[in-house]
């Protein structure tokens, strides 16, 4: 005989959240995957939640001594409190170079470990929330078959994009995507990606990412660029990760066709020391500025105090960065490319790029300028609050309750 289920008492108990991703933001790499935090972070302002975090990090024997990017991961700390919520970084048997073939299943055997003890701990998780399709969600996959816990896939981009071109890794995902009880994308052409891959329509969610307007506000240009130190001046700006793929080596070669035009770099990556090499290869190194990686509670003042944001990215899964430049009152320009469209949709929003090239920057910026008269800041802003996270929020609480509840059935 099947047990009862008294779903009214369900709904009145915590619902319990492991969210599992490598891109977590930890106390030695503070801006990593920063946009998979403020998710969570916003879901938990829903009461009756909970949620602990593990976010495995890479590990292989000795590499810490030859590679300054697994030192650094080397002194990421086993259980930390970050921002309020307790992270578990186990770690995980990464094979440089010929690894990503297997790196679900080393993601998976590195943290059962410490899945199993919530599983045995008054928290109990109800579901596994796993952001980054390949390998996180993979493995996430893996650990709910293991240890019988439901578990729902967060598509961001290249996971998506990219990834399923190489055979191993699209047949895990598209098993992966089989056994999910939900997924996710950021953007509907993520969601598009995740069917045309065999993922079931009826498991397919759009919740796209939100904007924090506490955080990023409107800020009068001149003060913010006095805070900055920033020079008068038509400035361009640019945050993201140094990566060919977002595109600052465009920018810099625009502006040898912008002569009045200058461009401020926020961020630090793998690239930036060709894109230096490349400015002083122009001759436009004095109109570019390097500012380094910038914590996020202050770059309300980096995006007031531009003219225009560019983000010239080759791909993208549903780029924040767009949203928080328009809540601080400037206007973007973008390359069409994955959710930016479904957010580039109103003249006070900015300019969408016809093509990835140096010359559609320049274009663009310049359509962008001949209206400037009649792009009030206000009006930017109150374009991004429509993106608030409230609904995002409330949507996801309503997939995990669902799987909560469907789950309780079962085992009943």
């Amino acid at each position: 005989m099947s047990k009862q289920v008294d779903t009214a008492s369900q709904k009145n108990d915590p619902l319990t959240i492991v969210l599992y991703s490598s891109l977590y933001p930890n106390s030695v790499k503070p801006g990593h995957g920063i946009f998979v935090e403020t998710r969570l972070l916003q879901l938990l302002k829903t009461p009756n939640i909970r949620a602990k975090v593990i976010a495995p990090v890479p590990w292989f024997p000795g590499l810490a001594y030859v590679s300054k990017e697994h030192a650094r991961w080397s002194r990421v700390p086993r259980v930390e409190m970050w921002n309020g919520v307790e992270v578990f970084h186990p770690r995980y048997l990464h094979i440089p170079k010929f690894g990503m073939s297997l790196a679900p299943l080393l993601q998976a055997l590195g943290s059962i470990a410490c899945l199993r003890q919530l599983v045995r701990s008054p928290f109990r998780p109800d579901v596994i929330d796993a952001h980054y399709v390949y390998p996180d969600g993979v493995a996430a996959g893996l650990l709910s078959t293991w240890l019988r816990i439901p578990f729902v896939m967060t598509a961001r981009g290249t996971d998506i994009n990219v990834l399923p071109k190489f055979a191993l890794p699209r047949w895990w995902i598209q098993s992966a995507m089989r056994k999910a009880q939900a997924l996710i994308g950021v953007s509907a052409a993520l969601c598009n990606k995740m069917q045309t891959l065999g993922a079931p329509a009826n498991k397919l969610h759009v919740l796209r990412n939100g904007v924090d307007l506490q955080r990023f506000q409107l800020l009068d240009k001149t003060e913010a660029r006095q805070h900055i130190k920033l020079p008068n001046g038509r400035w361009m700006l640019s945050v993201a990760a140094l990566r060919e793929l977002k595109g600052q080596h465009l920018m810099i070669e625009a502006l040898q066709r912008m002569p009045e035009w200058n461009l401020l770099i926020v961020g630090e990556g793998e690239e930036g020391e060709r894109l230096r090499q490349l400015a002083n290869k122009l001759g436009v190194a004095n109109r570019v500025r390097f500012e380094g990686a910038v914590p996020q509670q202050n770059l309300s003042a980096y995006y007031a105090a531009a003219d225009v944001f560019v983000l010239a990215s080759s791909r993208e899964g549903w780029p924040n960065v767009l949203l928080e430049s328009m809540a601080c009152g400037t206007a973007v320009v973008a390359t069409p490319v994955s959710g930016v469209p479904d957010i580039i949709c109103a003249p006070e929003a900015g300019e969408l790029m016809a093509e990835r090239s140096a010359q559609e920057i320049v274009t663009a910026v310049n359509r962008l300028m001949a209206r400037q008269a009649s792009l009030a800041p206000q009006a930017t802003r109150q374009y991004a609050a429509q993106y608030d996270w409230a609904t995002t929020s409330a949507a996801q609480q309503a997939i995990f309750q669902t799987i909560k509840t469907t789950n309780v059935r079962v085992q009943g």
